[in-house]
This record gives structure tokens, C-alpha cells and sequence, in this order.
């Protein structure tokens, strides 16, 4: 069975032991969480009520993403600013989707 939930305002489908890596979401490492809003569920080409699914996840990390550099420049007027950014990674991993 799998699903579409969303979180972190991104969509992700997902299913029993998939790993993914959204935006930050409460919680330690090793702590048991539960995807709220789910889209679209479906099971072997047959749509299911989404209302009546739960997908349950474990948090297995709180990681930063890759750096991502931040650089502007204006011709001609000596103007140069260099910045970095790392988003804050919570990495799931799928436990269940019932």
C-alpha cells in the first residue's frame, strides 16, 4: 500500500520501509510519529479512502542538508555579498502505512 502525504509543505509518496528526508518536524531520534495529511492512498491500482489511513513513521535522524551558497554581485559597483544556507533534515523512515 502506498501514499501521498504532505508535510513541510512538499508532497512525498510513500510506502511500508521507504526513508525520506522532509523539513524539520519535532521529535528525537528513535521517536515514533504519525503523518497527518494525507492526499491520495492506493493499493495495487485501486484508490483507497485517504480519510481512513495512518501513516506512521520513526525519526532516524535530525541531519542538515547540503550547503547552498548564496552569492550576489552588481556589475561595475564594487557590490559583493556571499552567504551560506544548510536546511534544517528530519530523515523518516515509513513504518507502516495501514
Amino acid at each position: 500500500m502506498f501514499a501521498i502525504v504532505r508535510t513541510g509543505g512538499k508532497q512525498y509518496r510513500v510506502a511500508a520501509g521507504d526513508k525520506i528526508a522532509v523539513e524539520k518536524l519535532a521529535g528525537e531520534a528513535g521517536e515514533t510519529i504519525t503523518l497527518g495529511d494525507i492526499l491520495l492512498a492506493g493499493k495495487d491500482g485501486e484508490l483507497a479512502d485517504p480519510a481512513a489511513v495512518t501513516v506512521s513513521a520513526e525519526i532516524i535522524a535530525q541531519a542538515k542538508s547540503e550547503k547552498v551558497i548564496v552569492f550576489k554581485k552588481r556589475r561595475r559597483h564594487n557590490y559583493r555579498r556571499k552567504n551560506g544556507h544548510r536546511q534544517q533534515l528530519t530523515l523518516l523512515r515509513i513504518l507502516s502505512v495501514a
